[in-house]
């Protein structure tokens, strides 16, 4: 059969990274990306880009660990290479600080990081309203630097990349052999996923070189996430809202919240306000569906859902998409030996 025709439908981090994945896995695919939106329009522009998990109720955690892990080698080793600076990642340290003491005081991710360890009481008296910590070395994409990279090194093998509005999955049957669903929270309206729902995320950029660590409350919603240029402060998680204004009252909490934790804050310069949707489900939709009508039939590769978690796991699941895009080719491949015969 002729090279294998495979589209991937979504720009954001997931859709590039799967594509790359598959273009790795399977050379002799001929890879499209189609997207309504390319950076710096997608939702993975406004993402933190922190590599701190957060847990799947629906999905086994050693899964998740290994997601989490490979996504961490992988950005590890580009972190230790000259492409750092171009592809926006860097090392970062910094505490997870609790008002009382978790439960679990292990997470699942612990021997991922670098130099995972219990706070000092020492460090704890930076942080009077806190009784619990954890320090560690976690690694941090800045968004938009990351994703023109991987289009970078996509346009470098031949991927295709185009502008378009996929209304429905089964319109790209006749030019495509296999299709790949990464289109965020898209999926709510492209496959009718009534288990995907937004959670609304807002944010602030902020000018405040002086901050070089990271700072996140354990509940998750308040955090101080240094990057190359500007630090991101957060945040809201707000579900079932699909509203991309940003509303001033959450902005002055957000301030308020990040100032609390890091009272220098209060001299930072240049806010800008920014607001994306999380794709969020009970668990990643990462799975091989096949479409039929009147007996033509369209292999699909589901990769979305990922939530607030999609930069800490994005190539782990990317890897597994591109293994089932194999699937789906070697059984492409069987059925047309099969009709020749």
């Amino acid at each position: 059969m002729a090279a294998p025709k495979v589209a991937v439908v979504g720009a954001g981090v997931i859709g590039l990274s799967t594509a790359l994945c598959i273009v790795e896995t399977c050379p002799s695919c001929s890879v499209t990306v189609l997207s309504e939106q390319f950076s710096p329009n997608t939702t993975g522009d406004v993402a933190a880009g922190m590599l701190i998990p957060h847990t799947y109720p629906g999905t086994p955690i050693h899964v998740q660990k290994q997601w989490f892990k490979e996504t961490f080698t992988y950005l590890f080793a580009i972190s230790n290479s000259s492409k750092a600076s171009e592809a926006g990642i860097h090392l970062v340290s910094g505490w997870q600080v609790f008002k009382s003491t978790p439960k679990e005081k292990l997470p699942f991710w612990s021997d991922v990081v670098l130099g995972f360890r219990p706070m000092s009481e020492a460090e704890l008296q930076k942080f009077p309203q806190h009784q619990f910590g954890q320090a560690f070395t976690t690694l941090k994409c800045d968004c938009p630097p990351y994703l023109l990279w991987l289009e970078k090194r996509l346009k470098a093998t031949g991927v295709q990349m185009y502008t378009r509005k996929v209304a429905d999955l089964w319109e790209l049957h006749s030019e495509y052999d296999i299709v790949v669903n990464c289109a965020g929270i898209g999926a709510h309206q492209l496959v009718g996923d009534k288990k995907l729902f937004p959670v609304r995320g807002q944010i602030l950029k902020v000018h405040a070189p002086w901050v070089k660590n990271f700072i996140r409350d354990g509940d998750g919603l308040t955090y101080i996430y240094p990057g190359i240029h500007r630090v991101t402060l957060g945040g809201t998680r707000e579900k079932e809202s699909w509203s991309l204004s940003p509303d001033p009252g959450s902005t002055k909490d957000i301030f308020d919240r990040c100032c609390s934790l890091e009272p220098s804050l209060r001299e930072a310069q240049d806010i800008k306000v920014k607001v994306g949707l999380r794709p969020s489900r009970h668990c990643v939709r990462l799975e091989r569906e096949v479409l039929s009508q009147g007996g033509v039939k369209l292999p699909v590769v589901h990769n979305y859902g990922h939530g607030a978690c999609g930069f800490s796991v994005h190539r782990g699941t990317a890897k597994e998409a591109a293994h089932l895009v194999g699937e789906c080719i070697a059984a492409l491949q069987g059925s047309s030996s099969r009709a020749k015969l």
